[in-house]
């Protein structure tokens, strides 16, 4: 079928929301309009809506945007766990790694078992090019002082110009041996480990991206633990993997792990406090999800 829907002017979309249903000052709906796309704002308008299009009974602009407003400040959260989750990882690969095949042994395929040879050549001539756009001072001061002998940064220098995208490959690539040991630096598995990161690189880009959390249903699902062996991830009952909850959860425990004395679990407590009247439920989150021992530490 051939799309025929021609664009609509600002005044147009407020119209044509009105028009199902929405209660909304029209100028103040323009106003939002031509600062948030209009199917950016429908992805937070589509669960009031019902089968015929029009919205349900009461649903106003004011709580539509306080969904929005909600999320916004949901992925700052999110976004800074990530952040320190990242730079951990980061920090062990590099140094498990660089440790057993020293400063250079990434430009040796064979030390990247598990990347076939041209997921190998990808990954080096991006890195290469990333280098080259670099403006990072240590770049710099390495290229005038080994530039004679060394085209290739360091794998040290090289983490810190390094998209998590490339890390998680890197990380994807080294043999077992190593994975373990970054896996046990978190007392986990080293295959929930490789699961989560997938995971959270997902969710990473949905927040550069200004992407939805709020009622979204997760692509990418990661693994749950098993109960004989981490049990606190079954109690009080067991955890589901297809809503951003899961995601937070995972955040936590290696917020746990890494920033002990951290507070992010008390500002994301005071956010879904703050914004007390969203629903939590299209997030994954239990009824009795500050029961759970996860939640509790």
């Amino acid at each position: 079928m051939k799309y025929s829907k021609p664009p609509l002017t600002f005044e147009e979309q407020a119209d044509l929301i009105l028009s199902r249903g929405l209660i909304a000052n029209r100028e103040e709906l323009i106003y939002i309009l031509k600062n948030v796309n209009y199917y950016r704002l429908s992805a937070y308008l589509y669960p009031y809506r019902n089968t015929n299009n029009t919205f349900k009974k009461d649903t106003t602009l004011k709580l539509i945007w306080r969904h929005y407003t909600f999320d916004r400040q949901l992925r700052i959260i999110v976004m800074d766990a990530v952040e320190r989750v990242e730079v951990s990882i980061k920090t062990q690969l590099i140094y498990h790694f660089a440790h057993k095949y020293g400063p250079f042994g990434y430009l040796d395929n064979t030390n990247l078992p598990k990347l076939d040879f041209n997921k190998f050549n990808y990954l080096i001539n991006d890195l290469r090019s990333e280098t080259k756009r670099s403006r990072e001072t240590f770049k710099s001061h390495f290229v005038n002082k080994y530039g004679d002998e060394h085209n290739d940064l360091p794998i040290w220098m090289l983490v810190e110009i390094m998209s998590f995208g490339k890390i998680l490959t890197l990380f994807n690539g080294v043999e077992d041996e190593i994975r373990r040991k970054i896996a046990r630096e978190y007392s986990i598995e080293d295959r929930m480990l490789q699961s989560w990161l997938g995971a959270i690189n997902v969710i990473r880009n949905i927040c550069a991206h200004h992407g939805r959390l709020w009622n979204r249903e997760l692509g990418y699902k990661p693994i749950i633990p098993r109960e004989k062996k981490y049990p606190e991830w079954h109690n009080p009952a067991p955890l589901k993997n297809n809503r951003i909850f899961i995601i937070l959860t995972i955040l936590k425990y290696f917020i746990n792990k890494i920033a002990k004395n951290s507070k992010w679990d008390v500002r994301l407590k005071k956010l879904l406090n703050e914004y007390s009247n969203i629903s939590i439920k299209p997030m994954g989150f239990p009824d009795n999800w500050n029961e759970y021992i996860l939640w509790k530490k």
